[in-house]
């Protein structure tokens, strides 16, 4: 939560290149064409959160956060994401600023050694004074007092959301025990196989000739297919010669449950034990050869096994839950106004 904050209010990367890489928790979404630029900030008010004017530069920072791609490319983001994008970065730096607001009620300081190793992290993501200074020109006034009010807000909202969020986001051994026991379809997993491939590919229409070609290709890589002393050694070859996706992945599909596999393949897995590889298979215009490395029964995944996937993804869970309570407990008595 700390670097997400901190870096996240102060890393301006956003406005200029040369301020440090911005972290963020959100997901990041892939570009798609039709973009547009955001508009340039001109620290025009946007929000006031009982009272307090935030202002355009404080939401672009945010939209930068969560969709970071547009800080490489002259600002642009998928048109058709702008406005939920802009909608999300709103909603972020209001609920910011209401914890920042909960915490001087508090009376919640921040140690003088923790802000100074704070500011000198800061001061760090630059790669040359002038760079630091540009900055602190263009975004404080040329203050530093004033740079370091805004280090203390983050370090302030940090502190509070470990409070509030984090420390109450805890999910306990007994809790995940509990969501085992209690959802035993989330853990069933069908028959599968792990396998690797190297494969040959004519095109979609193929002349016979051509299928020919992909054939005589296929028949060349059988011999050192079986060769293959393991995974590694069957990967690499993968790697070299074969002609479907899975090349880059060292010919490797992972687990293939049964019921998506073609019965060719299908058919060939069902006579072998981990470790053969198959002769030449057919499937409409492709010739592949299979490495079968192992075949999982269908049955239930073990505590034991599920237990930090189910631990993070409970977290996760529990944690946006207690966030979304607090932002709503904030929000009860505050005056909001969109600019």
């Amino acid at each position: 939560m700390k670097t997400q904050v901190l870096i996240g209010v102060l890393a301006l990367a956003a406005l200029d290149p040369a301020w440090g890489q911005m972290v963020s928790s959100h997901a990041s979404t892939q570009p798609v064409k039709q973009t547009m630029a955001l508009p340039q900030p001109a620290g025009k008010p946007v929000v006031r959160v009982n009272g307090t004017a935030l202002t355009d530069r404080d939401l672009l920072r945010e939209m930068y956060t969560i969709f970071p791609y547009a800080r490489q490319h002259n600002g642009a983001v998928p048109k058709e994401m702008e406005e939920g994008i802009r909608n999300g970065a709103m909603q972020m730096i209001i609920f910011e600023e209401l914890v920042y607001q909960e915490a001087l009620r508090r009376k919640m300081t921040v140690p003088p050694a923790k802000l100074a190793s704070a500011e000198k992290d800061f001061r760090n993501q630059f790669s040359a004074p002038q760079e630091y200074q540009q900055m602190l020109q263009q975004e404080f006034q040329g203050s530093e007092k004033l740079m370091r009010e805004k280090i203390r807000r983050s370090l302030l909202i940090d502190a509070l959301l470990k409070t509030e969020v984090d420390e109450k986001s805890v999910v306990t051994p007994a809790e995940e025990r509990a969501y085992y026991q209690n959802n035993p379809a989330r853990f069933q997993v069908p028959e599968s196989y792990e396998i690797q491939t190297i494969s040959f590919i004519a095109p979609e229409k193929a002349t016979p000739q051509q299928l020919a070609e992909a054939r005589k290709r296929a028949e060349a890589a059988l011999p050192p297919a079986k060769a293959a002393k393991d995974y590694e050694e069957f990967g690499m070859l993968a790697e070299k010669i074969s002609e479907d996706d899975y090349r880059v992945m060292m010919g490797d599909h992972h687990a293939v449950p049964r019921t998506q596999m073609a019965p060719q393949v299908l058919s060939a897995l069902d006579t072998m034990k981990p470790g053969m590889v198959t002769g030449i298979i057919q499937v409409s215009s492709v010739y592949t050869i299979v490495r079968l490395n192992k075949h999982v029964p269908a049955g239930k995944v073990k505590f034991e096994d599920a237990r930090v996937q189910l631990k993070s993804e409970m977290t996760k869970a529990k944690t946006n839950q207690v966030r979304a309570a607090l932002g709503k407990k904030l929000r009860q008595n505050a005056k909001i106004e969109v600019l």
